[in-house]
């Protein structure tokens, strides 16, 4: 029996969907109605008065429940909108116009993280691309030999989006480490199905978002900072939340907060806190790890499937390499995600990969072989 199938109902959609893809966008959970209409009616009844009766807080105390995922402590991570707001507060902590100027990037990174340590050129960054051999995979002996004492920063995805390869963050942060540089991951397709803990990897810096294996939704991302870098790092890229007395309403130069408020901008999205808790406290009660061997056995399962089947699985099989996505390269790829959308099984493509498939935890067995079953009748022409 399949312990963790009892958390299905608390997931409307999956009454009439075959929810394949929440490494894109977890299912909603049934609480993240409610409270949206608790923020609803705070806002209504409360007015103003909300901000000192929890609203301002929340940047913090809704980190709390991310860090509990990933490892870290009590107030060391902070609540932003999204991913490129957090690598745009890190990257601009740093004076790239010295001599240890070098930011290196894996070949599999996210691009939006790609396009802001690009435009950091302007700033006299160079940056390095550790190329991927086949698109899909980075031995880690490639990205090592690019760090050196030239290297300021360095940038991994800690699971690949369109492989679902799984970086060696340890002998990463090991090499940069070594020679005086600091690391940052992104553990948007990592965090809530593969175990991660950023203290005992000593990350520097680490952030991710909501809206795929946390089931929180959009416009909730998170930044970690190791707590001893706080006193050191002065992000140009600000805002008067990060300020130590945001209501002086002082002008001039800011005065930083003294904890992780610092890494803080403007005002936060509070309703998206609000959607984002029910998913964080679910992961939290279930425990990663259960999540994670879930997921191993279920997508060894798929990759079965699907060479049983005689489909193309462009995914790692090592399953400690392989994060919770299953990528099977079929012909018009594109066109048959819709046509599995118009039969109520939600998958998603990516171009240079293929059809990315995603149990979670609240996924069957059944679901599984009904999805493959169904891409193979569409690819042979076979009608629903």
């Amino acid at each position: 029996m399949d312990s963790l199938l009892a958390w299905r109902r608390e997931f409307p959609i999956l009454e009439h969907t075959t929810y394949m893809i929440s490494h894109s966008l977890g299912a909603m959970p049934r609480l993240a109605a409610d409270r949206l209409r608790e923020f609803a009616e705070t806002w209504e009844t409360r007015g103003i008065r909300a901000w000192e009766e929890g609203w301002w807080e929340m940047p913090l105390t809704v980190g709390n429940l991310v860090g509990a995922i990933i490892g870290a402590g009590e107030g060391e991570v902070v609540m932003q909108q999204n991913v490129s707001i957090c690598q745009s507060i890190v990257t601009s902590c740093f004076d790239w116009s010295g001599r240890r100027n070098k930011l290196v990037t894996d070949g599999l990174n996210f691009p939006s993280n790609d396009y802001i340590y690009h435009g950091l050129s302007r700033l006299g960054a160079q940056v390095v691309q550790a190329a991927s051999p086949d698109g899909m995979t980075l031995p880690v002996e490639l990205l090592l030999k690019e760090i050196d004492d030239r290297t300021q920063l360095v940038s991994v995805s800690h699971v690949a989006f369109r492989s679902s390869y799984v970086q060696d963050l340890a002998a990463i942060t090991a090499r940069a480490h070594a020679v005086g540089a600091l690391v940052i991951a992104d553990l948007y397709q990592s965090a809530g199905t593969v175990p991660v803990n950023v203290r005992e990897l000593q990350l520097d810096f680490a952030t991710g978002g909501s809206v795929k294996w946390l089931c929180g939704g959009p416009g909730a991302g998170y930044l970690y900072v190791r707590r001893d870098l706080w006193p050191t790092l002065r992000p140009i890229a600000t805002g008067w939340v990060a300020h130590e007395e945001p209501f002086a309403f002082e002008g001039g130069p800011i005065r930083y907060a003294e904890g992780a408020a610092r890494f803080l901008n403007g005002t936060p999205n509070v309703p998206a806190l609000y959607s984002a808790r029910s998913g964080y406290e679910i992961v939290n009660a279930i425990g990663v790890r259960k999540i994670r061997a879930k997921s191993q056995r279920q997508t060894a399962r798929l990759i079965a499937l699907a060479d049983d089947a005689g489909l193309r699985v462009n995914t790692c099989r090592d399953p400690e390499k392989r994060g919770g996505v299953v990528t099977i390269d079929v012909p018009n790829g594109h066109e048959v995600v819709r046509e599995l959308g118009r039969r109520q099984i939600l998958v998603d493509y990516r171009p240079g990969a293929g059809i990315r498939v995603a149990p979670h935890f609240y996924s069957s067995d059944e679901e599984l072989d009904h999805t493959i079953a169904e891409i193979r009748a569409i690819v042979d022409g076979r009608k629903a």
